[in-house]
């Protein structure tokens, strides 16, 4: 959306984080173009929870699966704790759409 950032990633990820920036931009503009939300940062914030939804509903391959944080990070996910935070975050802002 117009905007440059300095990014860092792994040597030999830059492919990787190009195609992320990509995919960032794309689902971005698409709202952005979809004319219900104005703000840069709630544009954002839905942005990125569509992506990390379709991240979740894509199958997992055991090939690709990460591996286990030893600090205990295999544990699930609390999807609906994460949306209160992301609620009570965007109070003061009022609704997403």
């Amino acid at each position: 959306m117009g905007q440059s950032y300095i990014l860092g990633c792994p040597e030999g990820g830059e492919q990787s984080l190009l195609e992320a920036v990509g995919n960032v931009d794309r689902e971005m503009s698409a709202i952005r173009d979809a004319g219900k939300v104005k703000a840069r940062e709630r544009i954002a914030v839905l942005a990125a929870l569509n992506l990390a939804f379709a991240l979740a509903e894509r199958p997992v391959s055991t090939a690709a699966a990460p591996a286990a944080d030893p600090a205990g990070a295999d544990e699930p996910v609390d999807v609906d704790a994460l949306i209160r935070r992301i609620d009570q975050s965007l109070a003061n802002d009022g609704q997403l759409l």
